[in-house]
């Protein structure tokens, strides 16, 4: 009987470390999202462009971890998934703050005259917070694989999906987008 309510308490205590971590990943990425700073687009976009997806999806690629659980002793594995786990994790934190910024600009972007653009606009923001809800999932999701290594992974959220449908409504957008916002950029 003491051997099941010890097991228990540790269930227990695992538990509510990980609904701790997980309020205060929360916690801080809604700070950041939700923080008053001025947009500056040329680095957003920049930034935005400039993730290695292929190497993201590297990092998160079921049948990657599948091999190296195959080919690695189990602590090595671990020890492996962790640091795989924590550049996934930097990733999506990247991806993340970039969709923030991209948001903010179609934000802007929506209340221009040009109605084309105000459309736009509008596109890019629901992508870009599509694209941040995402982001925090996959972040929750990546410090578990942190913390808790051995655990089998759960599938991931869609984050390169979404990445992937926001950067295409940027390229569509084009130049002529970018100089139409820059004026409300600045405000």
């Amino acid at each position: 009987m003491e051997i099941g309510v010890s097991a228990f308490a540790a269930g227990l205590i695992t538990a509510w470390t990980l609904v701790a971590v997980a309020l205060l990943a929360l916690a801080i990425q809604l700070w950041i999202a939700f923080r008053a700073r001025r947009i500056d687009l040329a680095k957003a976009v920049e930034t935005f462009r400039s993730l290695d997806i292929d190497a993201f999806r590297n990092l998160i690629d079921p049948a990657e971890d599948a091999f190296l659980r195959d080919n690695l002793s189990p602590k090595k594995f671990r020890e492996i998934r962790r640091q795989r786990a924590w550049a996934a994790f930097n990733y999506a934190w990247e991806v993340g703050a970039s969709a923030t910024a991209l948001a903010k600009v179609g934000h802007a972007a929506q209340r221009s005259s040009d109605p084309q653009t105000a459309a736009s606009g509008v596109q890019l923001s629901e992508n870009a917070l599509r694209l941040r809800m995402q982001t925090m999932r996959a972040c929750l999701r990546f410090l578990t694989e942190v913390l808790l290594p051995h655990l089998q992974p759960r599938s991931l959220p869609p984050v390169v999906d979404h990445y992937e449908r926001a950067a295409r409504t940027l390229v569509l957008l084009g130049g002529s987008f970018s100089s139409a916002t820059q004026e409300f950029v600045r405000r």
